[in-house]
């Protein structure tokens, strides 16, 4: 996938459970290749969390997608807070709701390992603990943490059974692992604690008076226009400075991002591959933020395949 676009010729796999499909999916994410993998809410499109190419990967396979912060998978709390920093209400709720259908949004711990794309370049991270056997067994035997949206192309409804997701993504993906209908239903209610209430992002099978109940503190719903979780993208990530798009050179007082023969102080892709640049956004982003040069220029884009998603990134940033 040279230019980043998903190979529509790929022969879609289909396994049922078992520990051979689970050592086959475990292969593909290793290898960098999203694979379809039931929850018991949907079906997630799941990759390597630490691996910006491959969660790149998921955005091209899903299809013109923004790049929203994505939901980390991970096996318990102990994973969790190896990446993002709990406190005493966040580590209650985890016990009384995980593994099951709440993910938590906290801050990033300094050292986490999640690619900046699969948060969006936030510095908050949506993580969750699956019940479901499937995704257990593969977090257990990739040994990562999963970044895994439902595993859908982009704008169509959420897969409760392998061929939902074949549906939309045969010839998109390699695998699915098919352990019949998921029994949720519905995506994860998100959540975050802030001000001293239980904030709900997005509702789901966990309720506002089971989270009242289990954290002593108000449930409110979402206040504010910050973008903290999958589905709130707006303007963001906005880098703090003039961003200039379409640049075929830059000016001394620029940071430069190239892409393709376009160099600069940071390249997206010298070889012109969408997927590569994708994966390096919100990197590239960061690193002009943090220059000591007062405006940010990026090179063209194309704006096929990924390459829309993209350019659709970089309209916001420079909003």
């Amino acid at each position: 996938m040279a230019t980043g676009q998903t190979n529509e010729n790929m022969a879609t796999e289909v396994r049922p459970f078992n520990a051979d499909a689970i050592a086959r999916a475990a292969a593909l994410v290793t290898d960098g290749q999203p694979i379809a993998v039931p929850t018991e809410t949907v079906y997630g499109l799941a990759a390597d969390a630490r691996n910006a190419e491959a969660v790149a990967r998921i955005y091209a396979a899903k299809g013109r997608p923004d790049f929203n912060p994505l939901i980390v998978h991970v096996a318990d709390l102990a994973a969790a807070e190896a990446l993002g920093v709990f406190g005493c209400v966040e580590r209650a709720l985890a016990a009384r709701f995980w593994p099951g259908p709440l993910t938590l949004v906290v801050p990033r711990t300094a050292d986490c390992p999640v690619a900046s794309i699969a948060t969006a370049g936030l510095e908050t991270i949506a993580l969750r603990a699956p019940r479901h056997r499937a995704m257990q067994s593969l977090l257990a035997e990739t040994g990562a943490p999963l970044a895994a949206p439902s595993a859908n192309a982009s704008g169509g409804g959420s897969p409760t059974k392998a061929e939902h997701v074949l549906a939309t993504l045969d010839g998109r993906i390699a695998l699915v692992i098919d352990d019949g209908p998921t029994t949720a239903g519905v995506e994860s209610t998100i959540a975050r604690v802030r001000g001293g209430a239980v904030e709900v992002l997005r509702p789901g099978p966990v309720t506002a008076d089971m989270l009242a109940e289990a954290s002593g503190l108000r449930v409110t719903g979402v206040t504010g226009s910050d973008i903290v979780a999958p589905g709130m993208l707006a303007s963001h990530y906005a880098p703090g400075k003039p961003v200039r798009l379409g640049a075929a050179d830059f000016a001394e007082d620029e940071f430069g991002i190239g892409f393709g023969e376009v160099a600069g102080d940071y390249c997206l892709s010298a070889g012109s591959d969408l997927t590569e640049a994708a994966a390096r956004l919100f990197d590239a982003l960061h690193a002009g933020a943090a220059s000591a040069k007062v405006k940010i220029s990026v090179a063209t884009i194309p704006a096929e395949g990924l390459g829309a998603a993209i350019n659709d990134r970089l309209s916001r940033a420079a909003v």
